[in-house]
């Protein structure tokens, strides 16, 4: 039996499984892309995935990442890859190695420490690019991207051998081209996202917006959280297909929420809105 009971949202060919509550905890995972964005608690479903992007370390965001680790052990898999902010790697070794004196076993681990504008690869032609946040210390966000390579115009109708023959006099016949398929932006205050295409071009957007109410502004600030208000005005900016919303506060009931959402966002806004917590 499944330990959570996890959001499920379909979007073409890809599963967004999740949950996400402010202060409670948050992991949103894609299997068929095999990231999961941050941990949380690190639910039975997202174990057999192999790569954990974690954006920063606050317990909600990060709790989970020994569990995982050891689980992945117990069952015989390989070590999980973690990629984390650079300043958590010390810190996030500290808890394994506790855990792994605790549990009486040694905890094996990938850990990859990133900061912005680093790539690291997931599968042959899928990266996760990492950008800037912010909310904490070193708080990063993630995009994947698949990269191919496509024919230039000049060359698509030639046969196979006269292509390689151009090959063969170092004749470059393609470009690269670049598909964003998701953006994971985790907890951050507002930033001008619009600035970095691969983010204004995701096919899909998931996004925090967890404060809804006037009065809620400064928390929004101290905690350095976006408040519909801002959140309308950056997604105002972004060409994103698809854009699910997380890490809801529990001081505003869902209702709410969606008739706030529909009143500050344009109709053709609003209908690519998703909900992570109404689809439970």
């Amino acid at each position: 039996m499944a330990s959570h009971n996890l959001a499920h949202i379909k979007i073409g060919d890809l599963e967004v499984i999740g949950y996400s509550v402010a202060g409670e905890e948050t992991v949103v995972a894609i299997p068929q892309l095999d990231v999961c964005f941050d941990i949380g608690k690190a639910p039975d479903q997202i174990i057999p995935i192999n790569n954990i992007l974690l954006t920063h370390g606050h317990m909600d965001h990060a709790a989970g990442i020994a569990y995982y680790l050891s689980h992945r052990n117990f069952c015989g898999q390989s070590p999980g890859t973690i990629l984390a902010p650079q300043n958590l790697l010390g810190p996030i070794r500290e808890i394994i190695d506790a855990w792994g004196r605790l549990d009486g076993n040694k905890v094996p681990a990938n850990l990859v420490g990133v900061k912005a504008g680093d790539e690291y690869q997931i599968k042959p032609n899928l990266f996760a690019r990492v950008f800037p946040t912010k909310h904490s210390r070193g708080s990063v966000g993630y995009s994947v991207i698949e990269k191919r390579k496509k024919i230039k115009p000049e060359y698509a109708g030639l046969t196979g051998p006269q292509i390689v023959e151009l090959k063969k006099q170092g004749i470059e016949i393609d470009y690269p081209l670049e598909i964003p398929i998701v953006t994971y932006l985790g907890d951050t205050k507002y930033v001008d996202f619009s600035q970095l295409e691969y983010i204004s071009q995701s096919r899909i957007l998931i996004a925090e917006c967890t404060f809804y109410i006037d009065e809620h502004t400064g928390r929004a600030e101290a905690g350095r959280h976006m408040h519909i208000n801002e959140f309308a005005a950056l997604i105002e900016k972004l060409k994103n297909e698809h854009i699910i919303v997380t890490h809801t506060t529990q001081r505003t009931p869902m209702w709410e929420i969606r008739k706030i959402l529909k009143e500050a966002l344009p109709p053709e806004k609003y209908d690519r809105i998703i909900l992570l917590m109404d689809k439970r």
